[in-house]
């Protein structure tokens, strides 16, 4: 296959730009340039094209929970469904539970290297404050162990990208600094740290936080909490944009506010409605979609119902974010964070995994089915 094509705007993965033509030779695309060849047919293509988007918090998809279902084929599924969406790439994400389910999610992961779709494994806790622990079962939730240290290490010894996500209060500095010399990515969340133990386990080697503003200690006038010492920090940090887990004015404010560029992350957090039925268990409990919100018996919120797509496009249109910035946070920064930055790259990549929006930011297709239409 051999064809080219010119969309209204190409994301390069760096900057988005206008008037070039992207050229799809075999399954990958093979240059990206301001003209085609003379006598090459270009076909005009509304929209914009970039790499797909990447999702570095994804607790299930297409039915299917990773704590509920911590095998190969379960990881499989939810990529599956998140790449209906765009998302081409994802970080399966095993909470807090039991610890022979991160053991299962640990070997489900060593097996799933390489596989389409899968990124590494996100272990969001068991060790995380009771305080700040959200949904996240309590009888669970414990102090770091070296039971966790060695599926860590067993991981990281398989080539497997890891990020853990801990509380500081959980965890200590020594712990930090050993989990970052084997590669993995400490990300700081579900804690009640003062801003100045979130300061230590910075020190420490903290490279991350997870779901800025939620199961987090707050930000006042007088105290920073965990929220301000991520904002002023230069950590890499996920947030949802789905209007209900964090509001859009703060999504913006927590975007202009930090002091390095390029840190801020879209996640969806995402549960196994994407792309599935509208309720699941979660640790015996029924979990039903009302309005958007996911939610359990209580009334409390339990997971997200949210794709990066639907989050990309509320960044430009409510947050007030320019698409540019709107696809970094989705492609360029998630990509940085775990150290690959060829998965924010065109050059190179299958045309499977690079997609089209719609004028309105809506995803439309993955441009190996557009040049499968178009042959």
């Amino acid at each position: 296959m051999d064809i080219w094509i010119r969309p209204d705007q190409v994301f390069d993965g760096q900057a988005l730009v206008s008037g070039q033509v992207v050229h799809l030779s075999g399954d990958e695309i093979a240059e990206v340039a301001p003209n085609a060849p003379v006598n090459v047919q270009v076909q005009a293509v509304p929209g914009i094209l970039t790499p797909g988007y990447l999702d570095l918090q994804v607790n299930g998809g297409g039915d299917v929970l990773l704590n509920s279902t911590p095998t190969r084929a379960g990881m499989q599924t939810m990529a599956g469904a998140h790449r209906r969406f765009g998302t081409v790439g994802i970080m399966p994400t095993v909470i807090t539970d039991h610890p022979d389910v991160l053991d299962r999610a640990a070997d489900a992961a060593i097996a799933a290297k390489g596989d389409k779709g899968i990124l590494g494994l996100h272990i969001e806790g068991p060790h995380i404050s009771q305080a700040r622990r959200g949904t996240h079962a309590g009888e669970f939730v414990r102090s770091f162990d070296e039971r966790t240290m060695a599926v860590v290490a067993g991981l990281r010894k398989a080539g497997v990208v890891v990020m853990i996500t801990v509380a500081p209060e959980a965890v200590t500095t020594e712990q930090i600094a050993k989990l970052a010399s084997m590669g993995a990515i400490v990300s700081l969340g579900h804690t009640d740290a003062s801003a100045e133990g979130m300061k230590a386990a910075i020190d420490a080697g903290a490279e991350c936080a997870t779901h800025l503003f939620n199961a987090m200690s707050p930000m006042s006038s007088r105290q920073p909490g965990a929220v301000g010492a991520v904002i002023n920090s230069d950590l890499y940090s996920g947030i949802i944009c789905d209007g209900v887990h964090v509001d859009d004015a703060m999504v913006g404010l927590a975007y202009r506010a930090r002091p390095v560029q390029d840190r801020l992350f879209l996640v969806s957090d995402s549960m196994s409605t994407v792309g599935g039925r509208d309720s699941f268990e979660l640790y015996g409990a029924k979990i039903t979609l009302q309005n958007g919100r996911l939610l359990n018996a209580e009334g409390s919120l339990a997971g997200a119902h949210v794709t990066q797509a639907e989050g990309v496009r509320r960044l430009v249109l409510s947050v007030g974010l320019d698409l540019q910035q709107a696809l970094r946070m989705a492609v360029t920064v998630p990509a940085a964070c775990i150290r690959a930055p060829a998965y924010a790259e065109l050059i190179g990549r299958r045309s499977e995994d690079v997609v089209l929006l719609t004028p309105d930011l809506k995803y439309h297709a993955a441009v190996s089915d557009m040049a499968l239409a178009a042959a």
